[in-house]
């Protein structure tokens, strides 16, 4: 039997996931993944086993755990569209708790004590105090928020019932591309601001559209904290790292603690891209919050983790290779 650790990743043929599965890669483990491609590619599964299959089949998940003696988990196979869940919350509860939670309990039954889960800064909805700790009050304001906090409270009561230890990252804007080019941004449909930007700067996408410039925010768009692919996967190998080695459950922000508006955005992207942005201003989505930027002084202080790619120049420079560039 191989002697490198194997992590079991669902959702790992994904955008985070499968940038995950390469800083596993390269930190000395195996990475195997769970996944049944719905909506990620198998093309970007390089640096381990492709598993298909379904969270909520316990016998395939305890087969997985017993074939390649799996060490830890993580946890990536969340629906995260934020206007969908608002539109169809049932298909968010069912997938994001009751396939979540069965994925955790045949982890649990098979042995395996440590699980490290992709949650959100939306599970605080609409912040008081900026930058927002982990102690602030959660109260989501829509159904993907939601049903990321719920199922934080499955693993909390996991966690008293059985030897299982978690850790809970709540990360803010992933955002940016591998810089080898080997993994990037490729949703359908695709939601998020730096790639549709990128995009329609270089002409294969339409012209952005800004939803909303009426928040209560200086220039009146939304105001996001993000953070580097790159530096969101090696939070999630310092996290697996730290509970193989005896840490415990918890709670961890992820992010740079600086926000951006989108015209802020919009502006860095005209400047390293050398090009202007074509967008037209549309009304708000349902389910944004004006402005989310985090504390992550307990990850920094616990993990010894701190961004090394997060700022804008090479988020969105990154993020554009892979655009024109994408392989998949």
């Amino acid at each position: 039997m191989s002697t490198t650790p194997a992590i079991l990743v669902a959702g790992g043929a994904g955008y985070i996931g499968a940038q995950t599965c390469k800083a596993l890669a390269a930190a000395g483990y195996l990475p195997v993944t769970l996944d049944n491609l719905s909506t990620g590619y198998a093309a970007a599964v390089k640096w381990g086993p492709l598993e298909q299959g379904d969270l909520r089949d316990r016998d395939r998940v305890q087969a997985l755990v017993a074939k390649y003696d799996i060490k830890a988990a993580l946890h990536f196979a969340a629906y995260s569209l934020v206007g969908e869940s608002v539109r169809d919350p049932a298909k968010y509860y069912d997938n994001n708790v009751g396939a979540a939670t069965a994925f955790a309990s045949a982890l649990i039954g098979a042995g395996v004590g440590a699980l490290v889960f992709s949650s959100t800064a939306a599970v605080y909805g609409t912040p008081s105090i900026s930058p927002i700790p982990e102690d602030h009050r959660t109260v989501p304001i829509n159904p993907y928020g939601a049903s990321k906090l719920a199922f934080e409270g499955a693993l909390r009561w996991l966690g008293e019932a059985h030897p299982f230890a978690w850790t809970a990252l709540r990360y803010f804007n992933a955002a940016g591309a591998d810089p080898d080019g080997e993994v990037g941004e490729s949703h359908d449909p695709e939601t998020h601001l730096i790639p549709n930007l990128c995009k329609a700067v270089l002409g294969t996408g339409p012209a952005l559209t800004v939803f909303g410039q009426d928040y209560d925010t200086p220039d009146g768009t939304p105001i996001r904290d993000y953070i580097h692919v790159v530096d969101l996967a090696e939070a999630h190998v310092l996290a697996i790292r730290r509970l193989l080695a005896g840490g415990d459950s918890g709670v961890f922000n992820v992010g740079t603690g600086e926000g951006c508006s989108v015209m802020q955005i919009l502006g860095a992207a005209e400047r390293v891209l050398g090009k202007p942005v074509p967008y037209s201003v549309g009304p708000r989505r349902a389910g944004d919050p004006p402005s989310l930027v985090a504390d992550s002084s307990r990850l920094k202080a616990a993990f010894g983790w701190k961004p090394v790619r997060s700022d804008l120049d090479s988020i969105i420079a990154d993020a554009a290779r892979w655009q024109a560039e994408r392989t998949y």
